[in-house]
């Protein structure tokens, strides 16, 4: 039912919007279009949009660089779906596009603070059973992590995010 694509700049601002709409406030909207202007975060092709028949965007997932103790890696954050479109399978999409698209970079490692009961369903595990920690308390079933190839290595230590992460 659903396609996927990587956005493009017509995208933008229904990005934001299904983002605005996705959260209680506007912070993860925003904090989109921060890391789309850092060149140090933004990798284009990680930015993917799920789009119903008529080519209307209807959800969103992007990969931005990150670092663990200064090896990139990439955080997927935030992940968004129009409120209206939701557990309709669209943000399933986007992710497993999203992903995709990443096993094509050079980086093997993919971060993730989120639902524990969400994110398993795509390889996502424990960050910690990999050597991998967080910059904050987190509960260890909310902070993730996903080797892209399980048989490369993946960076230990601590995760440092973009600058407009804020962290």
């Amino acid at each position: 039912m659903w396609s996927t694509r990587p956005e493009t700049p017509s995208d933008v601002a229904a990005i934001h919007a299904i983002t605005a709409a996705a959260f209680p406030t506007a912070d993860e909207a925003d904090l989109v279009d921060a890391l789309r202007a850092d060149p140090a975060a933004w990798i284009d092709g990680l930015s993917i949009v799920t789009v119903d028949p008529t080519d209307t965007v209807v959800g969103h997932a992007l990969l931005t660089r990150c670092h663990v103790d200064g090896t990139p890696a990439l955080a997927l954050a935030p992940c968004s779906v129009h409120p209206t479109h939701q557990r309709t399978g669209a943000g399933t999409a986007a992710i497993q596009a999203c992903l995709a698209a990443a096993r094509t970079q050079p980086e093997n490692l993919v971060i993730v603070l989120g639902h524990a009961d969400y994110y398993p369903r795509f390889g996502f595990t424990p960050a910690s059973r990999l050597g991998i920690r967080a910059p904050f308390e987190v509960p260890d079933e909310a902070f993730l992590a996903l080797a892209l190839d399980p048989t490369r290595p993946v960076p230990t230590g601590l995760v440092q995010y973009p600058a407009p992460f804020g962290i």
